[in-house]
């Protein structure tokens, strides 16, 4: 990586790959190169040729990449992504999916928004834009505290709004090197799902905000399909069956650590029923997930993090 670029901002971005689509994702790359001083691939063990031109688009601008032999989960990726940007000296680290596409200014606005909240005497963990999802723009990833659990919300009118959320989603987030020295890590032995409220939960028991910023923007892609279910507002982002698995094991460890309020281990338990039974009943295949996700419900109890694919 190169050392002698000059300095942007600050930002390092960590970009978590695995067996990504090339084009998009060297899109996403070259998008970023242009926002912050340098982007890290961590790469979850995609093929080799599309590791060849991961490498070769990050030759292009600078950025650099590791290389996973196997797949270590989107946490611990993270996680060695957060040891690059102290390595290097960074001051904030700017987190990415690889089916992300931030607004050209996206990175610029945070910076804005977290430097306003830190004028005003506010203590911020991370600030991340207002997410859509193509397939479902109306319905911004927006989460905000509710009283049972943390809600969808409508974006506000004021473009400059800075919005106090319940969790950010880990794509487009900016977290202060400082404040991820205090907070810690993501759960890397959870590997993947509920990792950004379990991160959230853990820096505002630490006297940290999260907020959101309006006027950045990002798109993503949330889930394998959006699809319309009978009797709900919102469409539904459908999980594999493999993700059906972590979604259900690490929300009950998620419920059993102590960090939600007791109002919302109510809620995300009763979240979780309808879940299982969701995907147990509606959405084929149905006796392979209903095996997934009693293993992730039993693992779940036992406090068993060992990964299961």
């Amino acid at each position: 990586m190169s050392t002698t670029r000059p300095r942007k901002n600050g930002v390092l971005a960590v970009v978590v790959t695995h067996h990504p689509d090339i084009p998009a994702t060297c899109g996403l790359i070259e998008t970023l190169a242009l926002q912050v001083d340098t982007v890290v691939v961590v790469d979850n063990d995609s093929p080799a040729a599309a590791v060849a031109s991961l490498r070769e688009a990050l030759c292009a601008c600078g950025g650099e990449l590791i290389a996973l032999p196997e797949n270590v989960g989107v946490a611990a990726a993270q996680n060695l992504g957060f040891d690059r940007a102290r390595e290097s000296g960074a001051t904030h680290v700017l987190l990415s999916d690889q089916d992300s596409l931030p607004a050209p200014d996206m990175v610029e606005q945070l910076v804005g928004g977290l430097e306003r909240l830190t004028a005003a005497g506010r203590r911020v963990a991370a600030v991340g834009p207002l997410i859509t999802d193509d397939r479902d723009p109306d319905a911004p990833l927006l989460f905000t505290p509710g009283h049972w659990r943390a809600h969808q919300t409508a974006a506000p009118a004021d473009v400059d709004a800075l919005i106090p959320a319940a969790f950010l989603l880990a794509s487009g987030s900016l977290i202060p090197v400082e404040a991820l020295t205090i907070v810690g890590g993501k759960q890397a032995d959870w590997f993947i799902d509920w990792l950004d409220l379990e991160w959230g939960l853990r820096a505002q028991r630490a006297g940290f905000e999260l907020v959101a910023v309006n006027a950045a923007r990002l798109q993503h892609r949330m889930g394998e399909r959006v699809v319309r279910v009978r009797g709900r507002a919102r469409r539904v982002h459908l999980h594999t069956v493999d993700r059906n698995y972590y979604v259900v094991r690490n929300l009950v460890l998620l419920v059993r650590s102590g960090l939600l309020p007791w109002r919302w281990r109510i809620g995300y338990a009763a979240w979780l029923v309808r879940y299982i039974l969701f995907y147990t009943l509606a959405e084929p295949p149905r006796r392979q997930r209903a095996r997934r996700l009693l293993s992730g419900l039993t693992d779940g109890v036992r406090g068993r993090t060992v990964s299961r694919r």
